[in-house]
C-alpha cells in the first residue's frame, strides 16, 4: 500500500503560502511580530489550502510495541512496564492522557508489536504484527514483510482518522527498550556518529549507555548486509511502533493533515517516512526539542524547529498534545486578529 500512497503525496504550493502571508502581514501588528506562530499558521494554511483554515478534530494515536533488544540490558525498566503503561493509558490515568483531555485530542492506543496480548477496550486498536522485535543484535528485528505491515497499518489508521474528521493528528508511542531502534535508525539514517545519538533512554547511568552504543554497534554488525534502504533499514534495526508512527506520517500526509510529531522515537519515525518520501516533511510539526541528546542532532541535520524546549524525554505524544494547543493558537491568530483595513490604519503606520 505505502508504494501507491506515496505518490499522493504532494509538497505544499508556495503560491498558498505567499497568500498565507499577505494576510498575515495585513493583520493589525509589526510585521512578522508574532514570530513561529505566523510561520506555523502559513503552513496550516499551505497544508490544508484553505484560506480560513479550521482544526477540526485531533487525534493522538499512540503506537505500542515491544523489543527483544531489552534482554541485552539496554533499558532501566523490564519489559513488562510496556502492559502495564498501556493499561494506565486505557484508564486514562496516564500524562498523555491529561495533556490530551486539555488539548481536545481523542487518545487511541494500537497494540501493534506488543508482547502481552490484552483485552479489547474503549480506545484499544488491536492491530499486533508481531509479539516483539527479535533481538537485533542476533537477527534482524523483524522481516520486511513486518515491516510493511506495520507501515501499511499506520497509513491504514491516518486515512480512518481522516475519514472521520481528523485534520491534526499526533504521533505517540510505548515500547520499553525503543530509544535503543531508534538511536539505530538516527544513526543510519541522518547519518550520524552513534555516540552522538545515544542517550540515557528511561535514566540508564554512563555504563548503561556505553553498554547501549556496544549492543547497537553489534546488531549494525549483524545486519549490515540488510541495510539497502529505509523500509530494510526499518526492519532490520527497528521497531514496530516506529513502523507505525512512519506510516501514520505517510497517510496523513496523503491527506494534506497536520502531523505533530512527538519526541525522539517519533522522531526516528518520522525520518524514516521522510527517507521513504521527502515530500511527507512539508506536513510535520516537530512539538519539542527532546532532552535526548541525539534529538537536536536531528533537528539540526534536518533543518526543523521544535515548537517548545522544556527537557521533555517521557514520550507518549505528550509533547505532541502540548504543542497542538499552541499550533492550533498560531490558527486562531491567523483567522480572527482584526487586519490593518479593519481598523482603519495605514499597515507600517
Amino acid at each position: 500500500m505505502y508504494r501507491r500512497i506515496i505518490d499522493e503525496i504532494k509538497p505544499v504550493s508556495k503560491e498558498w503560502i505567499t497568500k498565507a502571508w499577505s494576510r498575515l502581514d495585513n493583520l493589525s501588528k509589526p510585521k512578522r511580530s508574532l514570530g513561529y506562530l505566523e510561520e506555523m499558521a502559513a503552513r496550516v494554511v499551505a497544508m490544508y489550502e484553505d484560506e480560513r483554515p479550521r482544526i477540526k478534530k485531533k487525534a493522538v494515536y499512540i503506537f505500542v510495541g515491544d523489543h527483544g533488544i531489552v534482554a541485552e540490558g539496554v533499558s532501566a525498566y523490564p519489559q513488562e512496564v510496556t502492559a502495564l503503561m498501556v493499561k494506565n493509558f486505557l484508564a486514562g490515568g496516564a500524562g498523555i492522557n491529561v495533556l490530551s483531555r486539555r488539548a481536545g485530542a481523542d487518545v487511541y492506543v494500537v497494540d501493534i508489536g506488543m508482547k502481552e496480548e490484552l483485552s479489547d477496550s474503549p480506545g484499544f486498536i488491536k492491530k499486533n504484527i508481531k509479539r516483539s522485535t527479535a533481538n537485533m543484535s542476533k537477527e534482524a528485528a523483524m522481516t520486511r514483510d513486518e515491516a510493511e505491515k506495520a507501515i501499511n497499518t499506520g497509513i491504514e489508521l491516518a486515512i480512518n482518522a481522516w475519514e472521520n474528521g481528523v485534520n491534526m493528528i499526533a504521533t505517540g508511542e510505548m515500547g520499553i527498550g525503543n530509544t535503543t531502534p531508534s538511536s539505530a535508525l538516527y544513526s543510519l539514517l541522518l547519518p550520524a556518529d552513534l555516540a552522538n545519538v545515544t542517550d540515557k533512554g528511561t535514566g540508564l547511568e554512563d555504563e548503561g549507555v556505553r553498554l547501549k552504543i556496544k549492543v547497537i554497534e553489534k546488531a549494525l554488525e549483524i545486519n549490515r548486509g540488510l541495510l539497502d534502504d529505509p523500509v530494510s533499514i526499518l526492519a532490520a534495526v527497528g521497531g514496530l511502533e516506529i513502523a507505525g508512527i512512519c506510516g501514520l506520517c505517510i497517510g496523513a500526509a496523503s491527506r494534506r493533515m497536520a502531523v505533530v510529531v512527538d519526541g525522539f522515537i517519533s522522531g526516528a519515525g518520522a525520518l524514516v517516512a521522510m527517507r521513504i518520501c521527502p515530500a511527507v516533511k512539508d506536513y510535520l510539526f516537530f512539538s519539542h526539542k527532546s532532552s535526548e541528546k541525539g534529538h537536536m542532532i536531528f533537528c539540526e541535520k534536518e533543518n526543523v524547529r521544535p515548537i517548545l524546549d522544556l527537557d521533555l524525554r517521557l514520550g507518549e505524544g505528550t509533547g505532541a498534545a502540548c504543542a497542538m494547543q499552541i499550533i492550533e493558537d498560531a490558527v486562531c491568530i491567523y483567522n480572527e486578529m482584526a487586519t490593518f483595513d479593519d481598523v482603519g490604519i495605514e499597515a507600517g503606520a
